[in-house]
């Protein structure tokens, strides 16, 4: 993808009237080191309405095991969009998503004491040289195969408690977890079973050749466990959330922040399994541009990830962008496919709407509330943290008072776990007046097809 790359540069370089409109399609291929910083140059721009064509990387397990990545996952380089200002949003339309690995690995893990700084994820250190972030090798397979490129020394800051091999179907519908012997051969050749992308540098999961769970059928439903646009603060890209995020506060590495710097995280890193294809995901913008990025694909994931990790994969996206001028959201704003809204939450069928107006005239109420769903993302260091966040943020949204949310959220919706231990949705029917307040009626009645 050499001629992607040039292009993407010259448009960086602002060599072209392209700068200024910006592209209509970008093509990406390229990764962080793990950390998204406002200061550093996006890509781009992509024009508004325009398209984000990227090929991902594994997140999780991959770069876990790889200490210079200094974020916990590898994400793509993030991409500017024409006209995007601080306090707009960025509608993002998924509408591609296929995952192009053959093979990953994936279960439980443990932290290995004495090879990292406070956090495994973002300040690994070799347990013998000390060195910082080390350069590491790969020597045969298994759980001590990651090595220190300096010292020699076994250099992985996790390893799995529980973990399995999963290899995938032709048309990537269903995955079997594998035996030992077939899990080594793939062990052998992880990188290519990964399809790892060309500029990806994470060791593959697969060389560890986990093998604890055999013949576990699995359905695959990918998703993006991370999408969204960078936060006002540079942070390791795991821990744009408030989950993950609250370990940053008064941590004794380079990436240690404040409670109040990590309110200007975007909660990019959702692992919430309906941010798949034909989903609409609008994203607050927190810097010039927006900076839209993406990775993390997973295979498959019930609600809850309960495992901590499941199925990475490498894969190609392909998203649509919109400028939403002035919408000024703290956090994401989700609209699911119909078939994954919770059953009180979806749309009144044509049926249901007139039995309720019969209803209505009945007791002598004259109209009804017409309503369109939508689902608001809350993250926080816990579970409970987490759902005040999000009934918060629609609450403000909305502008409505918190206790009308809950019992909206109650009745015509529900609160659904994205990650433990602190990502949640809240799901729930807004009224159309509100919506159209808020500057979101034209996009939520489009995206539903509400009159």
């Amino acid at each position: 993808m050499a001629t992607h790359q040039q292009t993407n540069e010259e448009i960086a370089t602002g060599n072209s009237n392209i700068s200024d409109r910006g592209c209509e399609t970008l093509f990406v291929d390229e990764y962080t080191d793990g950390i998204l910083d406002p200061e550093k140059q996006m890509l781009g721009p992509v024009c508004d309405g325009g398209h984000i064509v990227a090929n991902t990387a594994p997140g999780c397990w991959g770069p876990m095991i790889t200490p210079a990545i200094r974020g916990g996952h590898e994400v793509t380089r993030p991409v500017a969009v024409a006209g995007a200002e601080v306090g707009d949003a960025i509608a993002i339309r998924i509408k591609e998503i296929n995952v192009t690995s053959m093979a990953t690995a994936s279960g439980n893990d443990r932290v290995i004491e004495g090879r990292f700084l406070g956090d495994p994820y973002c300040a690994a250190v070799c347990p013998q040289c000390k060195t910082s972030f080390p350069e590491t090798v790969l020597e045969g397979i298994g759980p001590n195969a990651v090595r220190c490129a300096k010292c020699g020394a076994d250099a992985a800051p996790f390893a799995f408690t529980n973990g399995y091999t999963i290899a995938f179907d032709a048309g990537r519908t269903v995955g079997v977890t594998l035996p030992q012997e077939p899990t080594e051969q793939i062990a052998r050749n992880a990188r290519k079973f990964s399809a790892l992308p060309d500029h990806s540098i994470q060791n593959p999961i697969l060389t560890l050749a986990p093998h604890d769970l055999v013949g576990v059928v699995a359905r695959l439903r990918p998703f993006l466990g991370q999408l969204g646009t960078t936060p006002a603060v540079a942070m390791p890209d795991s821990h744009n959330a408030g989950d993950f995020g609250s370990f940053l506060i008064g941590a004794p590495h380079q990436f240690g922040l404040t409670e109040e710097q990590l309110k200007q995280r975007t909660d990019g890193h959702m692992d919430v399994n309906t941010v798949r294809a034909g989903a609409l995901l609008i994203c607050p913008v927190k810097v010039p541009g927006g900076g839209v990025y993406l990775g993390d694909m997973h295979a498959m994931q019930g609600n809850g990830e309960i495992a901590g990790h499941t199925c990475d994969v490498s894969g190609t996206v392909t998203l649509q962008v919109d400028v939403m001028k002035g919408l000024n959201i703290d956090g994401p704003i989700l609209l699911p496919l119909v078939e994954d809204l919770p059953f009180l939450a979806q749309p009144l069928s044509k049926q249901e709407q007139a039995r309720a107006e019969k209803l209505a005239q009945s007791y002598a109420l004259r109209s009804l509330e017409q309503s369109a769903p939508i689902s608001v993302i809350g993250t926080g260091a816990d579970l409970n943290a987490a759902t005040d966040n999000g009934l918060q943020r629609a609450a403000c949204l909305l502008e409505m008072p918190l206790p009308e949310v809950m019992n909206r959220a109650t009745i015509t919706g529900e609160i659904e776990i994205g990650r433990h231990p602190g990502v949640v949705r809240i799901t729930f029917r807004a009224p159309l007046e509100n919506l159209k307040h808020a500057g979101l009626l034209p996009l939520v009645s489009e995206y539903y097809e509400i009159d």
